[in-house]
């Protein structure tokens, strides 16, 4: 339940790692044909999906349609979510529309973009309702799902440099793509080796490799987190694509154990920790501030609670706003903040009311989605993604600025990667972005949360190319004197679902509470 880097993941595998619950998988599948072409979708050895994915021509160009189906342990626990991509593409393999859409098993997202010139329509479809919006851009995007077409239709040239804009249906944003074209290599599939052009592609701080052939085919493509998917055949794609018992876990497999110093014991107790840290960009504009301070490879972090009020930031209303997943004008997100801060007065007050509320609201289980507030305050169930994203929306409901922070929290002897908000509190002219976490039930925040990005959904794709490379050493630890370390119990690798209730920070002094009061 705190993998930020889920939806971020998301937005990664979207070329075509994930799709269909098996109640609809075979209706879906059934509308490929002899000529499709089948991938098996491992993760470090472990296979754990499958892709399909075929060219129809149409009158006037093609249509491009991928599905597959992904299942995988999420701190123990198995999780699965739905993915399908059709791109409708011209002669040349412009884009000129597409339909995307995304169902963690709770009710599908559904995105469907319509292109004229540089102006995109899009609508955004939950059970909860749909939402549409225009958008101009600065150029014409593309889907990954039509990269290798493209490169096909002449650009297959060793030595030549592609950069083109993607937009991302998972984040709703247009972002640069290079891909750098190699010399043919033989590549082994199901079959025999068939020669192919080794492509470099670089998204979002992300570097990929991916073997393609003449007619546009991907026989195989690696990521440097670990995920591979391999051109097989029909029977071998879908074969233990979905298996009984996943050995490889997700969560875990991502965690940064910190080196040296001594152990972190109880993270709430935290007033002051000191970092260094390797295979992060420290110079990012939002590594610094707030409770976080950068000094060449050393980070510290401070309990949030000193934080003291500023002059107004003058920046902070952009945060009200409502966006495409953060639907803060929704009548049923504006009722429910309502209900939630009922009674209580004070800013600070009614931030924390409202951090305690979303916690007990939400069923805590590890998804993979897209996180729009308007569907995780129907279903009540997610991660941290989903608690962020409802506390964002309710916060700016009430008239709060938020935003998400990404990074990291210390939990159980390593560092997770995690998604959290922070809301903007100002009283008489001054103010200041307080973290806090919903998920964890924390007001504010404890100071082993470490940002890596903060903004919208798609800061969360910041976190893809620390994965695997990030490391960490403590330099120094301060906790509250008094305080006492865990001397019995688990050990800090067991992540498996504790079978008593947690006591959660509670900077009222009142104890804890399981459900805020309607």
């Amino acid at each position: 339940m705190f993998l930020a880097w889920s939806a971020a993941l998301a937005a990664l595998v979207n070329r075509s790692y994930l799709q269909a619950s098996s109640a609809t998988m075979a209706t879906d599948l059934a509308r490929y044909g002899s000529a499709a072409t089948w991938r098996g979708v491992y993760y470090r050895g472990e296979k754990i999906g499958f892709t399909v994915s075929q060219t129809v021509p149409t009158a006037d160009g093609f249509d491009l349609e991928e599905s597959g189906r992904l299942q995988m342990s999420l701190l123990g626990a198995t999780t699965a979510a739905t993915i399908r991509t059709t791109a409708h593409v011209d002669q040349n393999f412009a884009l000129r529309a597409f339909e995307f859409s995304l169902d963690p098993g709770t009710g599908p997202i559904e995105v469907r973009g319509r292109i004229n010139g540089l102006r995109l329509t899009l609508d955004v479809q939950t059970p909860s309702g749909i939402r549409s919006e225009d958008r101009e851009l600065a150029e014409p995007p593309a889907l990954s799902l039509n990269l290798s077409r493209r490169l096909a239709n002449g650009g297959l040239v060793p030595g030549a440099r592609h950069r083109w804009s993607i937009f991302d249906p998972a984040t709703l944003r247009n972002s640069p793509v290079t891909l750098d074209v190699g010399k043919r290599e033989l590549v082994r599939g199901s079959g025999s080796p068939m020669p192919a052009f080794r492509v470099e592609m670089e998204f979002a701080g992300l570097r990929t490799t991916s073997w393609v052939t003449d007619t546009g085919e991907v026989l195989r493509e690696e990521s440097p987190l670990g995920l591979i998917t391999v051109r097989e055949s029909p029977d071998n794609a879908r074969a233990m694509a979905v298996s009984d018992r996943m050995r490889v876990d997700l969560l875990a497999a991502s965690s940064v154990v910190p080196q040296g110093g001594k152990p972190i014991g109880d993270p709430r107790d935290v007033r002051r920790l000191r970092l260094r840290i390797d295979g992060v960009d420290l110079s990012a504009p939002d590594m610094d501030g707030g409770a976080q301070r950068v000094d060449g490879t050393v980070l510290e972090l401070r309990d949030p609670q000193a934080l003291q009020a500023e002059p107004a930031d003058p920046a902070a209303a952009r945060y009200l706003a409502p966006e495409p997943f953060i639907e803060s004008d929704a009548p049923e997100i504006v009722a429910e903040a309502e209900a939630a801060v009922r009674g209580v007065t004070g800013t600070r007050a009614r931030a924390e009311r409202l951090t305690r509320y979303v916690n007990a609201l939400l069923e805590k289980k590890p998804t993979i989605s897209l996180p729009s507030a308007r569907e995780v305050l129907r279903t009540k169930v997610g991660d941290c993604n989903e608690h962020t994203a409802l506390y964002v929306a309710m916060a700016r409901a009430l008239g709060f600025p938020a935003r998400i922070a990404v990074g990291m929290v210390y939990i159980h002897g390593a560092f997770y990667y995690h998604a959290w908000p922070e809301v903007y509190l100002e009283e008489r002219g001054r103010g200041a972005w307080l973290p806090v976490d919903p998920t964890l039930n924390q007001f504010p925040a404890d100071a082993t949360h470490l940002r890596l990005a903060r903004g919208g959904l798609d800061k969360q794709a910041a976190i893809l190319p620390m994965i695997g490379h990030a490391r960490l050493r403590i330099l120094d630890l301060q906790s509250i004197p008094g305080s006492t370390p865990v001397l019995v119990g688990r050990t800090a690798s067991d992540m498996r679902p504790l079978d008593i209730p947690i006591p959660q920070r509670d900077s009222r002094g009142q104890g804890c509470w399981s459900r805020p009061p309607r």
